[in-house]
């Protein structure tokens, strides 16, 4: 089924929305399937529901046909990450979660992917929320149109490094997280930022 600039592969996704039960999506899911989420990703393949050009935005899904969201290392690719931003907060619903998980910027490979066109810390997120909604430092919304609620924001590393210890030390306050994002990230650089974000519309309860 073509639908402008998205073409859904699998017609589960279109009975869905069209019987009101809200969807749940991947998003750059590329061969990676995720149990119960339908795959959004830029070309076909295996796990992948919908195909879509994530700059070009979702725009035939309703509005508010969404429950959560996950994204694993995608948003790093996207040229117009305000654009996808509002487009998100159009299509999940109100108090609807995003999980987004993208390299740090003391992340070493980030540098090397020529795809790449911008870097994250711990405090990216914030600039999508308004002040009482946002995480361990206030910044200007520059975006009014996309709020969301911050709900987290933790720094992950890599598996061959003593992960689990490094994490709950760099994790364990605000206080820790800025002073290992200020003056210790270029030393033991992360792998990547972890957000968890919920919607907020306005008007709606809660």
């Amino acid at each position: 089924m073509q639908i402008n600039a998205m073409q859904v592969l699998n017609p589960a996704v279109i009975d869905d929305i069209g019987r009101g039960r809200p969807i749940r999506l991947n998003i750059g899911c590329g061969d990676t399937g995720r149990t119960g989420f339908y795959g959004v990703d830029i070309r076909a393949g295996k796990g992948v529901d919908i195909v879509a050009d994530l700059n070009a935005g979702l725009t035939e899904l309703p509005d508010d046909c969404v429950e959560e969201v996950y994204s694993s290392h995608t948003l790093e690719h996207i040229d117009n990450l305000p654009g996808l931003m509002q487009e998100l907060h159009r299509l999940v619903r109100h108090d609807g979660q995003l999980e987004i998980i993208v390299p740090h910027f003391s992340n070493p490979n980030g540098y090397s992917d020529p795809t790449h066109v911008r870097f994250f810390g711990l405090f990216s997120m914030n600039y999508f929320a308004d002040p009482a909604d946002q995480v361990g430092r206030n910044v200007p919304n520059y975006w009014p149109g996309a709020r969301f609620r911050v709900e987290d924001a933790s720094i992950r590393f890599w598996t061959a490094q003593p992960r689990g210890i490094l994490e709950r030390l760099v994790n364990h306050s605000w206080f820790t997280r800025r002073v290992y994002e200020r003056f210790l990230c270029w030393m033991v650089p992360a792998r990547e930022v972890r957000f968890l974000l919920r919607t907020k519309k306005v008007g709606a309860a809660g």
